[in-house]
């Protein structure tokens, strides 16, 4: 079976970097934002709306976690968004078994439980969070801390939607993770070589 990591974080905690970092350490395949490239061209729709639709809460009308809505509700809106959370899955599925792999977020966790990944958790404290944010922001941007502290909120506010209504389970709750990992204070190429002795 491949080997499979899969990385949950909160945002500002450098999780998408450790996962980045940790797959060249150990040499694998590193899948993140490929994947809303592949749903897509797979679904010809522009990568934009892709993210938009698999980055917000679901509609409550539809029970993702098992593969269709109710036929009663026509509304086309509504059977394509079902469509790119189905082709997410099977994107994740692919990808997982193409070989050994680290994925960023998109609930790779639970949609590949059956394969059994090796779950981490990246958290930081919110000064840290909100340090690293500013450290990385785009030329022209003008990042104050309030309004880096409400982005921060925000972002975690939609994935844990996201991930909460996906799974059924509680995003970031340490009993759904094999290693919960704390950046705070750490330099993130630093802490990925030990990191990666685990494995």
């Amino acid at each position: 079976m491949n080997k499979i990591i899969t990385v949950g974080r909160e945002f500002g905690s450098g999780g998408r970097e450790l996962g980045r970092r940790l797959a060249e350490e150990l040499g694998v395949q590193y899948y993140d934002k490929e994947i809303i490239s592949e749903i897509a061209k797979n679904m010809s729709l522009s990568e934009d709306y892709v993210r938009s639709v698999v980055e917000s809460k679901p509609h409550r009308l539809f029970p993702i976690t098992i593969g269709h809505s109710f036929s009663a509700v026509p509304d086309y809106q509504l059977m394509q968004m079902q469509g790119i959370y189905m082709a997410q899955t099977e994107i994740i599925h692919e990808l997982a078994d193409k070989g050994d792999c680290v994925i960023i977020g998109r609930c790779a966790d639970f949609i590949l439980k059956d394969k059994k990944p090796f779950r981490l958790f990246v958290h930081a404290d919110m000064d840290s969070r909100i340090k690293r944010c500013i450290e990385r922001q785009q030329e022209g941007e003008d990042l104050t801390v309030e309004k880096t502290r409400r982005q921060i909120i925000a972002i975690d506010k939609d994935r844990a939607s996201y991930y909460n209504d996906f799974t059924g389970q509680k995003w970031g709750d340490k009993r759904y993770y094999d290693l919960c990992i704390n950046t705070t204070g750490f330099v993130i190429k630093e802490i990925v070589p030990y990191i990666a002795k685990l494995f």
